[in-house]
């Protein structure tokens, strides 16, 4: 038997595998989180909750209206994101020019309320969600066995990710965007609708967590607590790649999710925490993050 480092091959792999599902979620959520805090400088703590209700949208629609998986990675993140819109245009803008912290404390007060709200309908037990039949059962590599949905998950993943940061980076919209949260008020003398990019912008994170909880369903528990669960070590993920990062969240992101499912197998006992032990060394040797601007 093929071994790597005293471990056989096959579960060296697998590992590797989850490693990068996990990566590609913790890259998806980390993504989302910077777009919202680099453009707008929110720190969106209702992100959790919003890839929360993305994955409950998809599950709740196959039940009771028939909406399969391939129309739910659409209408799930286009429904999370008009309440993001929402939540924008009646909340955060009300706050913009107050402390960070008050939109800090508003979105957790969020997450609180749609969580709590959906304990008090569905319970705290988990859903399961079919894969649909066309991403069912896998490929044998020979060095391993590769579900398709997996797969599906990391190639749609990391499609999203780069799609999103050519957007931001490379394009016109992008370039609007960005000079709109630098300088509103010279944006506005040429024309540009700030307040609406700044809602357009709050809406598109929502819709990128609730896309991701769309990709999760099938493969964890659809709970109301998903989302808290997660969102601790996507921060942790963000802080450690550079706060308002795009580039440096998708890559940090895919990073992590490898290095933890390595821990897994090295020295299982660290995987919990591997993530928080790379942040706290990175915040020692580079406070603004590996990708960010130092101030």
């Amino acid at each position: 038997m093929t071994m790597i480092f005293g471990v056989p091959l096959m579960a060296f792999m697998g590992q590797l595998m989850l490693g990068l599902i996990n990566g590609a979620f913790y890259a998806l959520l980390s993504l989302g989180l910077a777009v919202i805090f680099g453009l707008l400088k929110i720190v969106n703590f209702a992100h959790g909750a919003q890839y929360m209700l993305g994955a409950f949208v998809a599950l709740l629609g196959l039940e009771y209206l028939g909406i399969n998986y391939w129309v739910a990675l659409l209408v799930a993140p286009l429904v999370v994101g008009v309440l993001g819109v929402v939540i924008e245009r009646l909340l955060l803008r009300r706050i913009s020019d107050l402390d960070h912290l008050y939109g800090l404390l508003l979105t957790f007060g969020l997450a609180l309320i749609f969580e709590g709200t959906l304990i008090n309908l569905v319970g705290v037990s988990g859903s399961t969600y079919p894969i649909t039949p066309a991403l069912q059962g896998g490929t044998n590599l020979g060095f391993m066995y590769l579900p398709t949905y997996r797969a599906w998950v990391l190639v749609a993943a990391l499609c999203v990710c780069f799609a999103t940061w050519f957007i931001i980076e490379r394009t016109r919209l992008g370039a609007y965007l960005r000079a709109g949260t630098e300088n509103a008020t010279l944006m506005k003398g040429f024309g540009v609708n700030v307040p609406l990019l700044i809602t357009f912008t709050y809406g598109f994170g929502a819709a990128l967590a609730a896309f991701a909880g769309v990709l999760a369903a099938p493969l964890y528990p659809v709970t109301p607590t998903m989302g808290a669960n997660l969102l601790v070590v996507v921060f942790a993920v963000v802080v450690i790649g550079g706060m308002g990062s795009i580039l440096g969240a998708i890559i940090t992101g895919l990073l992590m999710g490898i290095i933890e499912g390595l821990t897994k197998i090295f020295y299982p006992e660290a995987a919990n925490t591997i993530i928080f032990i790379v942040m706290a060394i990175v915040l020692m040797v580079r406070p603004a993050g590996l990708f960010g601007k130092e101030v």
